[in-house]
């Protein structure tokens, strides 16, 4: 198997595990802070137990710890956002909007990644407004302050996936998770003070809370951020956020099966995501017109090569 096509089986399936973390966070029952934040200590704390972790962690230059610090502080920034997004509206809404990152994305990934504007990108990633708009549309008036800040957390996965694509190279994937999350879990109990939140902001969690936070942090945060760090060796930032904007499918479904989240969402709100799809699948087919495997492989290695010395 090509190694581009083993990373996008590789990133299908991260996706199909993050489908899970919105199901989680609506389940359990902590706020949206002390939850990231017990996510990512939880992550962090494993693999800092972990001597190659440690090893890759003194081998790496100051220049590129920070770099990688710098991307923590994204990721807990849209995680917060988007579990604050899932608490005031619903998980089908809260994953739906992530589907925005590929707008995003068509203007970051260039200017980070340092590589040409791709005008067939911004068109596909502007394909998906009219279905996120669907998607507001076919929700209770109660719910829009939850889709703008989800909005907000496709701003941030745009970021911190377009950063991750120019270092990804650099150095291998559990210690770079082990510095983003452990980076993550510092800033936000530094900002914990500042940010509102009902009672204490870190609270031990109950025995069911305790339960779904392994499964989320285990489960559905070490394994698909540590394999989606491989597969984008392969794949552009955009490329692999279009196979993510799968993620609220798996959400609906779910949250249908759990929640019955059907009840409150019409006709709307499913044509939206109609929209989503297609322009997921579209994605590529057109970059497979436009370019062999072999040299699409080249260009999803090559972008990441001598960015840090």
């Amino acid at each position: 198997m090509q190694a581009v096509s083993k990373a996008r089986l590789q990133i299908h399936f991260c996706v199909l595990l993050w489908g899970f973390t919105a199901i989680l966070g609506k389940q359990i029952t902590l706020g949206a802070l002390p939850l990231v934040w017990w996510r990512m200590l939880l992550v962090s704390a494993a693999l800092l137990m972990l001597p190659r972790v440690r090893r890759g962690l003194r081998a790496m230059s100051s220049r590129l710890r920070w770099s990688y610090a710098g991307i923590g502080l994204l990721v807990s920034l849209h995680w917060l956002t988007f579990y604050a997004a899932i608490k005031l509206s619903n998980a089908s809404v809260g994953a739906t909007c992530i589907a925005l990152g590929p707008v995003f994305l068509a203007f970051v990934e260039p200017w980070i990644a340092g590589r040409r504007f791709d005008t067939r990108e911004l068109l596909i990633g502007i394909a998906v407004v009219p279905g996120v708009a669907m998607v507001v549309g076919g929700v209770p008036a109660d719910m829009r302050l939850g889709i703008a800040v989800g909005v907000l957390s496709a701003l941030f996965v745009a970021l911190f996936s377009a950063c991750n694509k120019r270092l990804v190279e650099h150095a291998e994937p559990l210690t770079v998770t082990a510095l983003e999350l452990g980076t993550g879990t510092l800033l936000l109990t530094a900002l914990a003070p500042l940010l509102p939140h009902q009672g204490a902001a870190f609270v031990l969690p109950g025995a069911h809370d305790a339960v779904l936070l392994l499964v989320l942090a285990f489960g559905c945060t070490l394994l698909p951020f540590a394999l989606a760090l491989v597969a984008l060796r392969h794949l552009s930032a955009f490329g692999t956020q279009m196979v993510t904007n799968l993620e609220p499918v798996y959400a609906i479904v779910l949250a249908m099966l759990w929640f019955g989240e059907q009840r409150v969402l019409d006709g709307w709100f499913y044509a939206g995501v109609a929209v989503i799809l297609a322009a997921v699948f579209v994605h590529p087919l057109l970059h497979r017109v436009q370019r062999s495997p072999e040299n699409s492989e080249l260009l999803g290695t090559a972008e990441s090569h001598n960015i840090v010395e």
